[in-house]
């Protein structure tokens, strides 16, 4: 079965708690403190896999979890680090965030992608040692590892896009002037799925082709086939648009043009601009003057026209050096840039935080949302503190951490952030 939209969950490891240790040895006093950091929590990373051609793998896993890093030992030993969880996608699989629609990588250069970054190992309690601390009996908690819904759309890789109505010839096309096998039958909807094909144009020289199924009028609303397969025309550099020349079934030529063309406009508008080769098919089935009518029309229009009567490669080699002439002069596939995704909609309702206070004048603050915050905080920069600083004033941290009996310079301790407190 051909999928190509899914929506999956992915959870990185969370990073292993610091230890609470100290040193003990056998005529040494006042070893002091010795506990060691937890490991780092596995990522999760998407790995480009030419062998797939679907997300069908998607339909039955819906959450993946990477492994969570070891806590820390005494003896200043490090925690273990948690294993990584490679997840395949085809080549061109974009990967949004879920709640916002944020492109957050495009797999069709790519070939790995970490989504979601394990977490930091909490220190342990050698880290906290100073002169007038001397015996901290407190560590640190490791990290949450970063979780995310994404959806995984697939957009196929192809220079060429093959539009039309059904039974127009899009099939037998592609079946002669590539090595495609598509399924060819006198009825409609006989192509259920995206069909690509190499066409060979000498030596080194190719292009890829994709016969695009189910266009009818509505498809832009979901009628038909098209609504499913119209986002794979949107990488194509070029749109060859197939017409039933003949209009042996009933339907006119000029009307079938101009309705397909609204439906890529209610789609995408971007895509009515796309350049555009129009081929009349069947011409076999056709009398001259129809054929001749059909042509002045399109051609009054700006598009280039050629007739052809794909089974028999009649005028298909023309139009195939018409594509490949057209393409030297275009812009390579449409690559789609990663977005940034506002930190405030990493913090849901349904994740509050822990508030903690080891010892007189230190506080420390859990919240599994902060990490996906600092992501976009440059600690150096006062601006991002001050952005950081209202996230958590409109997050009730502070709003928590003045009902506890917090201080003017206090110190708050938030996995790799302390700073000390002002009102």
């Amino acid at each position: 079965m051909f999928v190509d939209i899914a929506k999956i969950k992915i959870k990185a490891g969370n990073g292993g708690a610091g230890a609470v240790a100290f040193h003990r040895e056998k005529y040494v006093a006042s070893g002091g403190p010795d506990g060691g950091d937890g490991g780092k929590g596995g990522d999760i990373v998407f790995v480009v896999d030419d062998n797939l051609a679907t997300l069908a793998d998607f339909r039955y896993k819906r959450k993946y979890t990477a492994k969570n890093g070891l806590p820390g030992e005494g003896d200043k030993r490090h925690g273990k680090n948690g294993e990584s969880l490679e997840i395949r996608v085809p080549r061109g699989t974009i990967i949004k965030e879920a709640t916002t629609g944020a492109v957050m990588a495009d797999m069709s250069k790519t070939e790995r992608f970490v989504a979601a970054k394990g977490g930091k190992g909490g220190w342990g309690n050698q880290h906290f040692a100073t002169p007038t601390r001397q015996v901290p009996r407190f560590s640190k908690p490791g990290m949450p590892g970063e979780e995310w819904e994404v959806s995984l759309e697939l957009k196929l890789l192809a220079d060429v896009g093959l539009l039309g109505y059904p039974s127009v010839g899009k099939s037998s096309l592609i079946s002669v002037v590539s090595q495609a096998k598509p399924k060819i039958g006198d009825y409609h909807f006989t192509t259920l799925v995206p069909n690509l094909g190499v066409v060979s144009m000498g030596e080194g020289s190719s292009f890829v082709i994709a016969d695009i199924p189910g266009l009818i009028e509505g498809a832009s609303e979901g009628i038909g086939l098209g609504h499913e397969f119209l986002r794979h025309v949107e990488r194509c550099r070029l749109l060859v648009h197939i017409v039933d020349v003949s209009g042996f079934e009933g339907r006119n030529p000029k009307e079938d043009f101009k309705k397909i063309n609204e439906e890529l406009v209610k789609f995408n508008p971007e895509l009515a601009e796309r350049p555009q080769i129009v081929a009349g098919n069947k011409i076999d089935m056709a009398e001259p003057e129809q054929i001749e009518d059909f042509k002045n029309w399109i051609e009054a229009q700006g598009y280039e026209y050629y007739s052809i009567c794909a089974p028999i490669c009649e005028g298909t080699k023309e139009l195939m050096q018409a594509v490949w002439n057209k393409l030297q002069a275009l812009p390579p596939i449409k690559e789609y840039k990663a977005e940034e995704i506002p930190p405030e909609a990493f913090i849901k309702k349904d994740e509050g935080f822990k508030i903690s206070q080891p010892e007189r004048g230190y506080f420390i603050v859990e919240a599994s949302w902060f990490p996906r915050v600092l992501q976009g905080v440059e600690v150096e920069d006062y601006e991002s503190l001050q952005y950081m600083q209202r996230v958590l004033e409109k997050s009730g941290v502070f709003d928590a951490l003045r009902e506890q009996g917090i201080q003017e310079g206090d110190t708050v301790s938030i996995y790799d952030v302390e700073f000390e407190y002002v009102p």
